[in-house]
């Protein structure tokens, strides 16, 4: 029977008998009251406009496409096995699965999601089978779309569209002769004399299937992360890739809130996560059972032997072995903007149990650009649509908080502020010699990708952003402020009006001519901006000197600075200097792309995302 899971909205089930679940006590094991089931019920409720539950005919789709996949997996290594001429005896019974993992496994998948999936194959299929007869055999399948391979990413996949599924399907190669229907991946023998690829492969349904068995109650627990995973996409810290949580490190951290309260429902759970991770006193691990040593000299992940490990800041561990950290990403600031955020979950689901307040304000996107009066832009061009390169992080030692998503959070008061002189040319550099660094590493760099940068005021943000963004709830400043872009040259503009929401690109109107380079009426790219919100208490903004930069500072407006050629590889960029103490908030485009894990390079000071559409 494969691992496909059915999400049910009916009455809840009996809460089971006390059992301790995790590595500590329960907090409380106090039964539903009647206004917790109400408030689910409401919960409920409020989720279905947001598209989080899938109707039954579509999720028998889903389960029938898998069905079809699992039988072509079966009829290939069929194949394979006679090429090989192994025995018939093996032949027959030689098996092979597709099992899957992530939000589908989970039971918590959204109307239109991909699915991850793995297939499991016996010793004698290679990877190199998989990616060339097996990817041939998808080709000629009717029903196969969009299919592509990515074969040296660290986690080797397969791409495609069925029947209107994105799927993802990994490869994991067991030693074993033949794939029982009935083979459970948490066996920790079966990593036995694996390679580290196919380990990885694994991975993700072991932490998974081990997730769902480390919960009192599944159904809360669905519900409840349905709710947490909303709750995190509208307030944009979904993003593992970014410096924050994703979908796995999500679900673990409910998992812990269901193991703290196990006969709670989702009303209360919701609220408890909240209390639970507001008050969680970092860097002390968040853990679903306790780590088991398996002797199969696996990295994983231990503070007390790994120097390394002690540095991460907010460590959620998986389950399974080898046990790794999923937030390695996090950083000061983006941790900081999520126990903010924990805060202010908390005081609205305290609103909502006293009837001050719906379940949607909890769901209630934040206006990121209202709170912020300096940005700073990243212009990002290629020739082709492709080729489009988006980017974002910043990171100085007079910054105190770098957010890389489109939030807004109260400044801290600030006492005795001291004017500081904040130089953002070595960043800017080394982020910019990162980017380029990588692209022609991973083999991805043309000769006419660029990248520019600028620092802007909240009133300039009307020529990068499209009307209709810009009519939602404008600030009250008015007063003029001055531009300089970080290309070439630099360049000075006076700008009235004043704007506040996400961006993602520049708007049509924005790109008034062809990249540099690129022929004329081609698939060229224009700049794409990203842009960084900063925050500065009663902050005065100086330009730095002309003399003190390559370029010199021109009067142009900020189209025309977007049109001008990029900067070449290793640009030397001239940076405003911003002149008071200061806490950053930078901001990724909310465009929809694509991103390239191969990409990315995170260290203490800087996260550079190098982002392929």
């Amino acid at each position: 029977m494969m691992p496909f899971p059915v999400t049910t909205l009916g009455p809840q089930r009996t809460p089971p008998p006390p059992e301790h679940y995790g590595i500590s006590s329960p907090i409380s094991l106090a039964p539903p009251r009647e206004t917790d089931c109400i408030l689910t019920q409401k919960l409920i409720e409020t989720l279905k406009p947001f598209g989080v539950f899938e109707e039954e005919e579509e999720l028998q789709r889903r389960i029938l496409i898998l069905e079809k996949l699992n039988n072509l997996v079966k009829e290939w290594i069929r194949e394979i096995s006679e090429s090989k001429s192994l025995p018939q005896a093996v032949i027959e019974n030689v098996g092979g699965k597709i099992f899957t993992f992530g939000s589908y496994r989970l039971g918590v998948h959204t109307k239109g999601a991909d699915i991850d999936a793995l297939c499991v194959a016996p010793r004698h299929v290679d990877r190199s089978d998989f990616f060339t007869s097996f990817y041939d055999k998808l080709k000629l399948h009717e029903e196969v779309k969009d299919l592509r391979a990515v074969e040296e990413a660290f986690v080797p996949v397969i791409k495609l569209c069925f029947d209107g599924i994105e799927i993802d399907i990994l490869f994991a190669r067991l030693a074993l002769q033949t794939i029982p229907e009935d083979l459970d991946l948490r066996d920790d023998s079966l990593l036995k004399n694996l390679d580290i690829r196919c380990i990885r492969s694994l991975n993700g349904c072991r932490v998974t299937d081990e997730i769902l068995h480390l919960v009192p109650n599944i159904d809360n627990f669905r519900l409840t992360l349905r709710a947490i995973k909303l709750w995190a996409k509208c307030h944009n810290i979904y993003s593992n890739i970014l410096g924050f949580l994703g979908g796995v490190s999500w679900a673990m951290l409910v998992a812990r809130t269901c193991q703290l309260y196990p006969n709670a429902i989702a009303s209360t759970l919701v609220r408890k996560f909240f209390l639970v991770f507001s008050e969680w006193e970092w860097p002390n691990p968040v853990l679903l059972k306790e780590p088991e040593e398996r002797n199969l000299n696996l990295p994983v992940w231990d503070p007390r032997v790994n120097p390394s490990d002690r540095y991460h800041l907010m460590p959620i561990i998986t389950p399974a072995y080898p046990q790794q950290n999923s937030t390695y990403n996090v950083s000061v600031s983006t941790r900081m903007v999520m126990i903010e955020e924990f805060k202010q979950g908390l005081a609205i689901t305290h609103e909502i149990l006293l009837s001050k307040a719906e379940w949607s304000k909890l769901f209630e996107a934040p206006s990121f650009f209202q709170k912020y009066k300096h940005y700073i832009v990243l212009l990002a061009s290629a020739p082709t649509e492709k080729q489009h390169l988006e980017w974002v992080g910043l990171k100085n030692e007079f910054i105190t908080l770098a957010h890389v998503n489109p939030q807004s959070f109260p400044a801290p008061k600030e006492k005795n502020s001291e004017v500081l002189s904040i130089d953002l040319t070595y960043d800017i550099q080394s982020f910019t010699d990162t980017v380029y660094r990588q692209a022609i590493n991973s083999k991805m760099f043309e000769v006419d990708m660029k990248i520019a940068a600028m620092h802007l005021k909240r009133k300039e943000l009307h020529q990068l952003l499209p009307n209709h963004v810009l009519q939602k709830k404008k600030t009250l400043s008015t007063e003029g402020v001055r531009l300089t872009a970080l290309d070439a040259g630099s360049r000075d503009l006076s700008v009235g009006s004043e704007s506040s929401t996400p961006v993602s690109s520049l708007p049509a109107a924005s790109q008034t001519g062809p990249v540099p380079g690129s022929a004329p009426g081609g698939n060229s790219r224009g700049p794409a901006a990203s842009v960084s919100g900063v925050q500065f208490p009663e902050v005065s903004s100086q330009q730095a000197n002309p003399s003190d930069s390559p370029g010199g500072v021109a009067s142009e407006s900020l189209l025309q600075a977007a049109a001008q050629p990029a900067v070449p590889p290793a640009p030397k960029p001239m940076v405003t200097r911003v002149v008071s103490s200061a806490r950053l908030v930078s901001h990724p485009p909310s465009l929809q792309y694509t991103l390239v894990s191969e990409f990315l390079m995170l260290t203490m000071h800087f996260m550079y995302i190098f982002i392929r559409k």
